[in-house]
């Protein structure tokens, strides 16, 4: 590849490449500048589509592919245009397997803040709990050893809010009182 020098979106910290990018170095490259972008819906009804792009030589000749899929409702972007944005994806991947603007990540920024976006957007009671009755346990053990019971609640909900479930939170809240 040139020294192509993409510019990178900074998602928590941590540097991504945007598809425009992507797409602007296949069509700049002399090597590859020929080659296509053909997106297909294998998927496509009015709540949810799937994507498949392929890049392909002149020649026909298949040397990437890429897939997406999405729901209308999972997001505030979704909602009106959960089609374009799967067809980015795709688009954006299936780049990536060519292996134009990976130095960090297959993921492009679109894909990392969509997906931010979309846990973030989500109740906390519809997540799956991702902790285990270990982290439970501490952090019961934690708040009844504390003399100021609610700075112990606060300090667990702020390190571990997010992987305990509204339930989890109540019944810690108990020994609080």
């Amino acid at each position: 590849m040139s020294n192509y020098k993409f510019k990178t979106t900074n998602i928590r910290g941590k540097q991504y490449v945007e598809v425009n990018e992507r797409i602007k170095y296949l069509r700049q490259e002399d090597s590859l500048k020929e080659y296509s972008i053909i997106t297909e819906f294998p998927v496509l009804d009015s709540e949810m589509c799937v994507c498949k792009c392929t890049i392909a030589t002149p020649q026909g000749k298949v040397i990437a592919t890429g897939h997406a899929h999405e729901e209308r409702g999972s997001s505030n972007i979704n909602k009106t245009s959960y089609v374009e944005n799967c067809e980015t994806s795709a688009v954006g991947r299936a780049l990536a397997m060519l292996g134009i603007g990976i130095d960090t990540s297959i993921a492009s920024a679109n894909e990392v803040s969509d997906a931010i976006a979309q846990q973030e957007s989500k109740p906390a009671t519809n997540r799956k709990p991702k902790s285990d009755t270990s982290i439970m346990d501490k952090a019961v053990n934690y708040v009844k050893g504390q003399t100021d019971k609610q700075k112990a609640y606060d300090s667990i909900l702020a390190k571990y809010g997010d992987e305990l479930t509204d339930k989890q939170k109540e019944g810690l809240k108990k020994f609080v009182r």
